[in-house]
């Protein structure tokens, strides 16, 4: 039997902050109480640092298969494990293009082999493949992806009847990326005769521009209410967006929901100076206005999560000029400590911080028995130092590509302890990688 007893921890769970102790035993939480005692518990002293769940994040781009000059399933995880991630859902543009029921067993061994944390993995919609899409399982899968904008091999969808008969007859959950591809032809068609492949970066957000994702992204919510489809809009990059979501009803009763990244809440266009071709993400990092207002949509419950879209890309790509220079940055090894950076700057409070990170993503996909502090659920926990300050630099990122749009950035918090299904895999900096993570299980029939 084996047991840890975690002691003296500000716990940040369903709304509130205390101070108590949690007991683990064997890979559930036994007990929340103000004071635990157990002689045979091995003892981990949280000095009052803050115990949140482990970050459940619903969008990354882990590369395997195809991609792996790129990244890994097990560098990214591990990756993600330190930046105090425990659960995530990977999407389907690997190479090849995760299209059928094959495919996606294919990922799901290389998760159970490779991954330290636990994991799950989207099934792809093409063009061409509903009638194989719709046997998946919707106990075992977060839900089918569709690009409503360019993306990796033969993922685009958009023939206007195909996205029709998708929504009409998934009865899945459907996660898009919105943006509309004609409109961004056109605007990058006309910076192509002005600069030719010398685009400057500083121009993305105007190529890819807030008219391309509220087009798409407003088509995809009226298919949606037409046929009363269940919709996740990933990444949420503008303020015009914002206002197509609803918080007038609790997220467990909504069809339609959204995601912010870490990326669109962190940076703006004036970044791009600084930072260049590393904050190039599709969507486009857009104006401070936009950012202000994507968190101010997080924080009112039109935006229902926060997730990383963790996307790497070698130096050597993000180097290329613009046409060729692919967008997409790794983010998971840090962005728990941005938010925390955003809660020292009051701009979010660590307990809506935990609602959005850990919470809200196991509510939206109803994962079974994850994303909360509770008796019962099984133990996937963090520990985060909130005086702790370190600088991202080369020696300390994990992710395989080797770099971070974060390289140079002082951060005021860190994780310290990683604990997932009650294993610890991670303290200040050393790994225990003989346990793997677990598939994702989805309660919903």
């Amino acid at each position: 039997m084996r047991k840890i007893l975690i002691k003296n921890v500000r716990i940040v769970n369903d709304g509130s902050c205390f101070e108590g102790d949690v007991l683990i035993k064997n890979n559930l939480i036994e007990k929340v109480e103000s004071s635990i005692s157990d002689k045979n518990a091995n003892i981990i002293e949280g000095n009052e640092t803050f115990l949140i769940p482990g970050v459940i994040d619903d969008q990354v781009h882990f590369r395997e298969p195809g991609l792996t000059h790129k990244a890994e399933i097990y560098t990214e995880s591990k990756a993600a494990i330190a930046g105090g991630i425990t659960s995530f859902m990977e999407m389907p543009n690997t190479i090849p293009n995760t299209l059928t029921q094959r495919l996606l067993k294919n990922k799901y061994d290389i998760g159970k082999e490779k991954s330290l944390a636990n994991y799950s993995f989207f099934m792809g919609v093409s063009n061409n493949n509903l009638d194989e899409a719709l046997k998946t399982d919707a106990n075992k899968v977060p839900g089918l992806k569709v690009f409503m904008g360019s993306s990796t091999g033969n993922m685009l969808v958009d023939n206007k009847k195909t996205l029709e008969n998708i929504f009409k007859n998934s009865p899945l959950l459907i996660a898009t990326h919105c943006e509309d591809e004609e409109t961004i032809k056109k605007n990058l068609a006309k910076h192509i005769t002005k600069y030719g492949n010398n685009i400057p970066i500083e121009h993305h957000p105007i190529i890819r521009d807030e008219n391309a994702c509220y087009l798409s992204s407003s088509f995809a919510i009226n298919l949606a209410k037409k046929h009363n489809t269940r919709l996740h809009i990933l990444h949420i990059s503008t303020a015009k967006e914002t206002n197509l979501f609803d918080n007038s009803i609790p997220l467990e009763k909504k069809r339609i929901t959204s995601e912010a990244c870490i990326h669109h809440l962190f940076f703006s266009d004036d970044d791009y100076a600084e930072k260049k071709s590393f904050i190039k993400w599709n969507p486009a990092v857009k104006t401070k206005n936009d950012r202000n207002a994507v968190l101010d949509a997080v924080l009112d419950n039109r935006i229902d999560i926060i997730a990383t879209d963790h996307a790497p890309h070698t130096l050597e790509e993000k180097k290329q000029h613009y046409i060729n220079c692919p967008s997409g940055g790794p983010l998971v090894q840090h962005a728990l400590s941005a938010m925390f950076e955003l809660v020292k700057q009051n701009k979010i409070t660590v307990e809506r911080l935990v609602e959005k990170m850990c919470h809200n993503p196991a509510v939206l996909f109803q994962i079974k028995n994850r994303g909360f502090i509770r008796e019962g659920y099984k133990a996937d926990l963090v520990l985060v130092n909130t005086n702790n300050p370190w600088q991202v630099s080369k020696k300390n990122i994990l992710y395989k590509c080797g770099w971070s749009p974060f390289q140079g950035n002082t951060f005021s918090s860190s994780v310290t302890h990683t604990i997932v299904n009650g294993n610890l895999v991670y303290k200040n900096g050393v790994f225990n990688e003989t346990i793997k993570g677990e598939a994702l299980l989805f309660d919903r029939y």
